[in-house]
């Protein structure tokens, strides 16, 4: 699992040219799923131009290796040899995790990077939460607001890329991720998560600078990446919590 995490997160710190979208749907019956997004072909390209031809071959290597079509956890641990826990809860959400790549114009290194998590419920977000600890996936954590169906309960400390840095920690020695974190808000050039309700949404209360209603369905969040660098930054409107009610 660690492996493919560190493959995964190849394509999230690039220089200056990452683009990361989330998209979280949250269901009627209280589950949600997620699909994030990472744009990576300005990097792909930089890294191949700077690469020498004799070294291509093993720098993309691991990274050609990606499936191009949505395949579980589950499935890519079993098919490495690598599935080594038998905990019934822990299968049951690693079934509902999911990895692809993008490829165009036939060029065997990615363009992009997909993650998926697949209706989670309420049940799974303990699971997920405790899984987590070891395996730091790099999910947005926005998915794990509480949500019953019918009102979603919006925590804002969650609007960050900590899980990103802590992925990073689990991953590298300290002077790896301490050089690393110091340089992160280099490497991300936009991050942005729709949140989006199969019912029209009837109510919003609280209210924060990067949330703004997209039309009767959804919210976005843009991350303003300066902000959340600069410790001096204010935010005119920035309330811990925003209820959205759905119809």
């Amino acid at each position: 699992m660690k492996k493919i995490i560190v493959l995964f997160l190849i394509s999230l710190f690039t220089l200056q040219s990452c683009t990361i979208n989330t998209e979280i749907t949250y269901h009627k019956d209280s589950a949600a799923s997620m699909v994030t997004d990472v744009d990576t072909r300005e990097f792909m390209a930089e890294m191949q131009a700077m690469t020498p031809d004799s070294l291509k071959q093993d720098k993309f290597k691991e990274l050609e290796r990606f499936p191009t079509v949505w395949t579980s956890m589950y499935d890519l641990l079993k098919k490495e040899g690598k599935l080594k826990t038998e905990n019934q809860d822990t299968i049951r959400i690693i079934k509902k995790i999911f990895i692809k790549s993008t490829k165009e114009d036939h060029k065997p290194t990615p363009a992009g990077f997909s993650f998926k998590l697949d209706r989670i419920t309420p049940k799974d977000y303990e699971v997920i939460k405790n899984f987590n600890k070891d395996e730091k996936l790099p999910f947005d954590q926005n998915i794990l607001n509480t949500w019953d169906g019918k009102t979603l309960t919006i925590n804002t400390d969650f609007f960050n890329v900590k899980n990103i840095e802590e992925v990073l920690r689990s991953q590298g020695s300290k002077e790896e991720t301490e050089k690393m974190e110091g340089m992160m808000m280099m490497f991300l050039k936009n991050i942005g998560t729709t949140l989006k309700f199969e019912t029209k949404i009837k109510s919003i209360t609280g209210k924060h600078d990067w949330l703004k209603q997209v039309d009767d369905y959804s919210v976005r969040v843009e991350y303003d990446l300066k902000a959340m660098d600069d410790k001096d930054s204010k935010l005119k409107n920035a309330d811990k919590k925003i209820v959205i009610i759905t119809e």
